[in-house]
């Protein structure tokens, strides 16, 4: 397994929208693997394909905490078939918005149709932070980000400031 680079906004690639896996074979699943190991590190609880610069339908999650046993969760070409409307907000955060949070307003639940590591596909009826963090990472794969959903400003205030942060970190010569 190997841990990826997460692009960062305003990487223009994060904004491109992710194409269907055709088949779900051990190059996918060497994919997925590198991708929990990625999220792990970072760490984070989510993260879609074109995180780290592949544009196909694939998001891992991982719930659990520190301390408990790891539940990876995969998700290959996810559609959501139904969700609530009733809404629950969390604040979000995201690791291609690295150190900015905003509360963000989705659907409680969520029906989710997806192949899982193995190809098989299911229907998973997702609740609360798991609805929110698949909602999350979906919009990944659509090119959104949890910024679109702020005001303007929020949203070129939180651009503007990891633009600077980019600069400064790539000027670091070790």
């Amino acid at each position: 397994m190997t841990i990826r680079k997460i692009l960062t906004e305003p990487d223009p690639f994060l904004r491109q929208k992710s194409s269907n896996v055709e088949e779900v074979n051990d190059e996918v699943r060497s994919l997925m693997d590198d991708m929990l190991e990625t999220m792990y590190d970072a760490p984070g609880i989510g993260l879609a394909a074109i995180q780290i610069g592949i544009p196909k339908r694939i998001i891992v999650i991982d719930l659990s905490k520190k301390d408990e046993k790891k539940n990876p969760l995969y998700f290959v070409n996810p559609e959501i078939l139904d969700k609530s409307n009733d809404d629950a907000s969390y604040e979000e955060g995201c690791l291609s918005v690295p150190n900015q949070f905003a509360e963000i307003s989705r659907p409680d639940t969520c029906t989710v149709k997806f192949l899982d590591y193995n190809g098989k596909e299911k229907i998973l009826e997702a609740k609360g932070l798991l609805a929110t963090c698949i909602q999350h990472e979906m919009d990944h794969l659509e090119g959104i980000l949890f910024i679109d959903y702020l005001s303007k400003l929020k949203k070129s205030m939180i651009i503007k400031k990891l633009s600077k942060q980019k600069k400064t970190l790539e000027r670091i010569v070790v």
